[in-house]
């Protein structure tokens, strides 16, 4: 890739996505497109480029961002979270809502690893949460990573990456060298494709959001967009997961939850405004 060509990369990906991909990382930009340029047909990563910048071909442009904005994930990756999830979150939800849904929402889910561990820890808990039932969302800007994460189906890599020997064995089921979950909590989950940069108001309001290690992917004012645009999809008394290493600036919007990093809560005037 020349010059040229990396700077109409990133500037197509960070259009589109929000994402700002590091202009020194080549080599990875290129590990990420080689394929593309073979799936399309091209002989080289600098011929689809050239294609894009002569054609402009809207699927091709969304091919080159997605292979660009997709982002690392496991089951029950980084454990913290999920035992928040499971601790702190479900039974304060379920305490409140008294019979009415629990609404879950898994923001740039990727392959669909963490809103499965989620729907894992549901159906484990069930017993516990006063009859309050839950909706699973899981939503990505990529069409493949959806497709991925719909069929449920894992290498061994992927299964042995976080996921505990005892949930493997109850929640899937081997056929040849995949393993594919189980179907009680592949139907817990409803799936949309989507782009954090649009509107969210159309998505309804959420209890529990997880959108964790993206935020630090995109320059400070769609940062801070895109985090008000989940405030603003955000219940009075929900929980808003970023991932232990990442944090909001704190804003009337959004306020740490004490003993928990990572998770936040509407700020007192976001609340009033809200109700």
């Amino acid at each position: 890739m020349n010059a040229d060509d990396l700077v109409l990369v990133r500037s197509l990906v960070q259009n589109r996505s929000g994402v700002v991909v590091d202009a020194t990382k080549t080599y990875f930009i290129e590990t990420c497109l080689a394929p593309v340029a073979r799936r399309e047909g091209f002989p080289s990563i600098s011929d689809m480029i050239a294609s894009i910048r002569g054609q402009r071909d809207d699927r091709l442009m969304w091919a080159v961002t997605e292979a660009l904005t997709s982002t690392e994930t496991a089951f029950f990756r980084d454990i913290s979270p999920f035992r928040q999830f499971r601790e702190e979150m479900l039974p304060a939800l379920a305490a409140s809502r008294v019979g009415e849904p629990i609404k879950v929402w898994s923001a740039a889910c990727s392959t669909g690893q963490e809103i499965y561990s989620l729907g894992m820890i549901v159906d484990e808990d069930r017993p516990k949460l006063l009859g309050a039932p839950v909706e699973l969302f899981g939503s990505d800007i990529s069409a493949q990573c959806l497709e991925k994460a719909q069929a449920g189906v894992y290498n061994q890599f992927e299964v042995q990456r976080g996921l505990p020997a005892r949930l493997l064995l109850r929640y899937f089921e081997q056929s040849g060298e995949m393993w594919r979950i189980s179907p009680e909590i592949r139907q817990l989950v409803r799936w949309r494709r989507m782009n954090l940069l649009g509107g969210m108001q159309a998505v309804g309001r959420f209890d529990v959001i997880f959108c964790r290690y993206v935020t630090g992917l995109f320059d400070e004012p769609t940062r801070a967009r895109v985090l008000a645009s989940l405030a603003s999809v955000l219940a009075d008394d929900g929980y808003l997961d970023l991932g232990t290493n990442e944090a909001a600036s704190e804003t009337d919007a959004l306020k740490p939850v004490r003993g928990q990093p990572g998770v936040y809560q509407l700020g007192k005037s976001s609340r009033a405004v809200a109700a």
